[in-house]
């Protein structure tokens, strides 16, 4: 029994909502055969709406479960069995044979014996079937069997069944659920369920080399099932609603604690925490799970229906498009015709066609000409929808008198204005030159900082030139470098980073285009913390204020005498240091060669010398430190 298909949806996300509605009578069973990789998303969203069923059920077999049923028969036929493996496997079971006379008895089992010799170094295997008689055990080689057939009821009828699983199982690429429908009496009945599809596509056709521009929109549909559409009422549907796939069909095994048998035994010792009474338990406790209450219900989106008035098509004759409607955050096109498509078929409908507001327009980028050599603008029409429909996205052909150019257009709200691209216009050639100017407009110093205030302006210039007889409208695409836009004073349009100028090209003209931004810059420079070259660089700019500058040249002064008096302190101490080396070497050779040998006083007359220079270079190390100090000191008031 079958429920025709009498609604269907596609979904730009790759998935179709398909809706079954027939009339049935009695108990019925329904088979709904779904390719292997649909079954999940099958279990996942069939409904089924009988009035007269109470108990509605689908049944199917998985993969798993086919493979444990034919094992669970007394007649296990899973894999890839032989006669002789099967047979062997039913020791017991009364069978009569024909060999080629009758033979009957219960199974003993399969042997294999040494057949007739392949070569010198092999002899094959042959199996022979050993029964059990009234006559006595009788065995008979298998190949010479011509037919047997099982006493027992319970053997033939697991046989039929196992086949019976093979062959509705043959198909490994499909799965049958059985949708019972236990009821009585006529009555309507409608099932639905989503399934993945192939994703429907849009391509448009936009003629604006007529009077009027003129957009038609088709939609290609792939039906990729095995069972015909006839008379569907066939909808579109395009948006990105959240869609995932789970693994139902399969059986899946969770795995169990094992917990001990509850025997009674000992008591182990335990001790306990102090509790509070019911009011302090109340007044502390934390609810684990607060409800919510919704006051304001958030409106939903009507359904609006807005359908395609016909006008003129692109061949000049007429055709009858899709009605659109808002459908929650998506937008759906129902074909006013029932469509029928063939199975593995695929087809293209009518989806819109209608004026549209379009303008010619050259577009040159700005990001790209600054970077490289001079380009050509790109040949672009700025499309406004006003089709009464808000538009899926995909591709365009672009006729201006003749086939101009592929474009691409993203998804399109109604009332949107949106440029495409469909060619270069090799008769304009655009390049462009950057520089950029910092400016200090302010300076001042307190307590050793400096806070300096300035600006940053950048300034390029766009090189135009038309070469062709015809005025051109173009459009400059500028990157947005600065807070700022100071020339010119305002701009056509402005997306997140990027400024549009529009402008004529006068026919055999060159012309330049100047933008300028701007944006205020500040630093902060702790004086203390700079590095000589920096103080050098910074009090010989001429933008900061005279009285500064004369500050930071002070600084220079006080900061060279404070690293000269540090160098001369570091050389002063590496003097000492070497002298003290000298010291201990010469202790030691005193102490080898002893005190009253005439190398020993040698060593004792340098000893007394190395005081003498230590001592003298500890008074300059004294008077070196005070004017390092000094110096530093002098330098840190002066830079805070």
């Amino acid at each position: 029994m079958d429920i025709p298909l009498k609604n269907l949806s596609l979904f730009s996300s790759g998935v179709g909502f398909f809706e079954h509605s027939g009339s049935l009578e009695e108990s019925v069973s329904i088979v709904l055969p779904f390719k292997i990789e649909a079954v999940n998303d099958a279990l996942k969203s069939l409904a089924v709406n009988d009035p007269a069923s109470e108990f509605p059920m689908v049944t199917y077999s998985s993969a798993e479960a086919i493979q444990q049923t034919l094992k669970s028969l007394k007649v296990d036929l899973s894999g890839e069995r032989s006669i002789q493996e099967i047979l062997n496997s039913l020791k017991g079971d009364e069978i009569e044979i024909f060999a080629p006379s009758s033979i009957s008895g219960r199974i003993l089992g399969v042997e294999y014996r040494a057949g007739s010799q392949k070569n010198d170094e092999q002899k094959s295997q042959t199996p022979w079937l050993s029964i059990f008689t009234p006559q006595g055990i009788t065995t008979v080689e298998i190949k010479d069997i011509s037919s047997f057939a099982f006493k027992d009821e319970k053997t033939n009828a697991d046989l039929g069944r196992a086949l019976d699983i093979i062959m509705n199982a043959r198909d490994a690429d499909n799965v049958n659920l059985t949708l019972s429908l236990p009821g009585k009496g006529k009555r309507k009945v409608d099932l639905n369920y989503v399934i993945p599809m192939p994703v429907w596509k849009v391509t448009y056709r936009l003629d604006i080399g007529g009077e009027k521009p003129l957009l038609q929109g088709w939609a290609i549909v792939d039906n990729d099932s095995d069972t015909d559409w006839k008379d569907v009422k066939l909808s579109l549907i395009t948006g990105k609603p959240v869609s995932f796939i789970q693994n139902l069909y399969s059986p899946y095994h969770t795995d169990r604690p094992e917990i001990p048998l509850a025997i009674a035994g000992f008591a182990e010792a335990k001790t306990y925490q102090s509790g509070t009474n019911i009011e302090e338990a109340e007044e502390s406790a934390v609810p684990l799970r607060r409800s919510m209450v919704v006051e304001e219900e958030v409106p939903r989106l009507s359904y609006k229906h807005q359908e395609m008035l016909e006008s003129p098509s692109i061949s000049g004759g007429s055709v009858e498009t899709a009605a659109a409607a808002a459908v929650g955050e998506q937008f759906e096109f129902t074909l006013k015709r029932p469509v029928s498509l063939t199975r593995r078929g695929s087809a293209m409908f009518p989806l819109v066609e209608s004026p549209i507001e379009a303008n010619k327009v050259l577009v040159l980028s700005g990001a790209e000409i600054l970077w490289g050599p001079a380009l050509h603008p790109a040949l672009c029409v700025e499309l406004v929808n006003t089709a009464g429909m808000s538009l899926p996205a995909g591709p365009i052909t672009v006729y201006d008198g003749t086939y101009s150019g592929d474009a691409l257009v993203e998804f399109f709200p109604e009332n949107e204005k949106r440029l495409i691209s469909y060619g270069e216009d090799l008769t304009v050639l655009g390049s462009g030159t950057c520089s950029t100017k910092t400016t200090i407009t302010g300076a001042a110093l307190s307590k050793g900082v400096m806070e300096i205030t300035g600006k940053i302006t950048d300034k390029t210039v766009y090189t135009v030139r038309n070469a062709s007889a015809l005025t051109k409208k173009l459009i400059i695409e500028h990157a947005c470098s600065r807070q700022n836009l100071l020339e010119p004073a305002a701009y056509y349009e402005k997306t997140a980073d990027i400024y549009r100028f529009r402008m004529d090209l006068p026919p055999y003209k060159e012309i330049q285009f100047t933008v300028k931004e701007e944006e205020p810059q500040g630093e902060s420079v702790i004086l203390a913390k700079t590095s000589m070259p920096a103080f050098l660089s910074w009090s010989s700019n001429q933008e900061l204020p005279e009285d500064i500058r004369k500050t930071l040249h002070g600084a220079i002064a006080l900061r060279k005498k404070a690293d000269e008096a540090a160098a001369f302190l570091e050389v002063l101490q590496k003097q000492k240091a070497k002298l003290i080396e000298d010291q201990d070497r010469i202790r030691r050779n005193l102490e080898a060669a002893g005190n009253t040998s005439p190398q020993g006083q040698k060593y004792l007359k340098r000893m007394d010398s190395i005081d003498n220079e230590i001592d003298s270079l500890n008074e300059k190390i004294a008077a070196a430190e005070k004017e390092s100090l000094e110096a530093e000191n002098q330098f840190r008031s002066l830079v805070g």
